[in-house]
């Protein structure tokens, strides 16, 4: 009973002994399979329990001759363990994947691969010198709506999906993901993911989120890889990257708007959009000037034995902000 109850805890990435995701582990073609596999593993394991708890009860009810007051029988609701729910082992997947993109994890060797401060690209190869997925090299991960980087985590997330299982299968893959999902990769990423990041650690999230007042701009590290120069990747490579995207797609739809050859409908599609980009990057502008600029400019020093609680407060309004984490203890 407590080799399964440690077997189940140590499947999920909170766990200290946790070394690769279950659904990667069944080594199947398909999500959908390797999904039904664990389900039928995760189900066997409940029964076995079940069981074995009834025996026990029947070993002490015969012991202390209970029989007439008390029956061995246990609800399989009282059973403990988690159950395969394909959402949320969905959801645990993408996590998974992430972890990947940072090279915290590796799909080449399970455990842990970075996990100590100020790892860099270069301490993962000398473990794992030839990848299957190559982690990203700046540790930032991009996330925003629209096609606007190559590396958006959600771009980086369908290369892990291509790479874990296959391009033969991967439509199929992408699908399943996102229909357990009821939304698109994208959207998840863009809506959900830090929001279930901060829930499965328990508001110590190990990858923090830089964002913009308004969300329009956000952008991912992951916390044992931060150097000092990390906020100066986020504003220099990212953040007025966006900002100079947006103004040549504003001036692409300003054409539209005065153009002979455009619609009405077209011109005032362009009209709303370039109304939007206007204030989007406003927002951006203010994000650089008072936020960002200045805290790239201080190359910021944190150690991580001061814990998540104190080292996310340096970074002020930078980072996403995580409601109740000043009111809990580390």
């Amino acid at each position: 009973m407590i080799d399964i109850a440690k077997t189940d805890w140590n499947n999920y990435e909170t766990s200290w002994d946790f070394t690769e995701n279950p659904l990667i582990r069944q080594k199947q073609p398909t999500l959908k399979a390797a999904f039904e596999q664990w389900q039928t593993q995760n189900r066997a394991a409940i029964v076995e329990m079940k069981s074995l708890e009834e025996e026990n009860n029947r070993l002490f009810i015969d012991a202390y001759g209970l029989q007439d007051e008390l029956t061995p029988d246990v609800p399989e609701e009282q059973i403990t363990l988690v159950r395969a729910d394909r959402e949320k082992d969905c959801r645990d997947f993408i996590s998974y994947a992430v972890g990947c993109l940072f090279g915290r994890y590796s799909l080449d060797k399970t455990g842990l691969i970075l996990a100590s401060q100020g790892e860099t690209l270069d301490d993962y190869l000398k473990h794992i010198p030839e990848p299957m997925l190559m982690p990203c090299e700046n540790n930032v991960l991009p996330i925003i709506d629209g096609d606007w980087f190559a590396d958006d985590v959600s771009e980086r997330f369908r290369e892990f999906l291509r790479v874990s299982f296959g391009e033969v299968h991967y439509a199929e893959n992408l699908h399943f993901i996102e229909e357990s999902l009821g939304k698109k990769i994208g959207q998840y990423f863009v809506k959900d993911f830090y929001n279930d990041h901060i829930k499965r650690y328990k508001k110590r999230p190990i990858y923090w989120l830089f964002s913009s007042p308004k969300g329009s701009f956000n952008a991912l590290i992951y916390l044992h890889r931060y150097r000092a120069d990390t906020v100066s990747v986020v504003l220099n490579e990212y953040l007025r990257e966006f900002r100079t995207k947006l103004s040549a797609q504003k001036s692409h739809l300003e054409a539209i708007s005065i153009s002979s050859n455009a619609s009405q409908s077209e011109k005032t599609k362009a009209l709303k959009e370039i109304e939007k980009m206007n204030k989007m990057i406003a927002e951006l502008e203010e994000y650089e000037r008072e936020v960002l600029y200045p805290l790239a400019t201080e190359q910021k020093v944190i150690d991580l034995d001061d814990g998540v609680k104190v080292n996310y407060g340096k970074f002020g309004t930078a980072l996403k902000k995580i409601a109740g984490l000043d009111a809990q203890d580390d």
